[in-house]
């Protein structure tokens, strides 16, 4: 079985504009997504990256030009000034990782669409995923008992360092990232690419 290892932070934008493609080109393969969150703001600093909140006037222009044409495309909607962004990324990442573990173990949870209900969050529905009762509603709605993310919070915090080591080790420097073993796709924009290389044409 192919693995996907998907690297992300769910604050991106282009995180939630990628949907729930990468969860359908998985079932299409046969493939497994191991999910992990990160920092960006420490990725971005250890690998030459920008964080949005920093970068030029001209950037920023480009930027919400992009989303609006990219969320259309999608058929997605976008608010382009979130009311809760940024907010503090680590309490969702936590419940992803808990939510996984508690998946991995056989336990019942839709997983895929849990990192995408907290993508839409931030993004299309003005909430504020590091708060306590917004993670339990979204666990919730996909299948989550809210009580396995307090369970594995110590846990947790020690995976969510590991992955901002292994992003750089491996050369991630954006995000959202996906990696086949070591064939790198960049960005929602090339999940089609993603798509053809598991197909074996690319």
């Amino acid at each position: 079985m192919p693995q996907i290892d998907y690297f992300f932070t769910l604050l991106s934008p282009y995180v939630y504009l990628a949907g729930d493609r990468l969860a359908g080109i998985a079932a299409r393969h046969g493939a497994e997504v191991r999910y992990l969150p990160l920092h960006f703001g420490s990725l971005a600093a250890r690998m030459g990256g920008v964080a949005m909140t920093d970068a030029s006037p001209a950037r920023k222009a480009w930027y919400d030009q992009d989303l609006a044409r990219q969320a259309a495309k999608q058929g997605l909607a976008i608010q382009l000034k979130p009311a809760f962004w940024p907010t503090n990324p680590a309490p969702a990442s936590y419940a992803v990782i808990s939510a996984q573990a508690h998946v991995q173990k056989g336990g019942a949870g839709d997983l895929a669409g849990f990192v995408v209900g907290l993508s839409r969050a931030v993004w299309a529905e003005d909430r504020n995923t590091a708060e306590a009762e917004v993670l339990a509603e979204i666990m919730q709605a996909h299948g989550f008992d809210p009580a396995i993310a307090d369970r594995g919070m110590f846990t947790a915090v020690d995976i969510y360092a590991a992955n901002l080591e292994e992003a750089c080790a491996r050369g991630v420097f954006g995000v959202p990232f996906y990696m086949v073993g070591e064939a790198r796709f960049w960005g929602q924009d090339r999940l089609d690419d993603l798509d053809l290389h598991l197909a074996g044409k690319l």
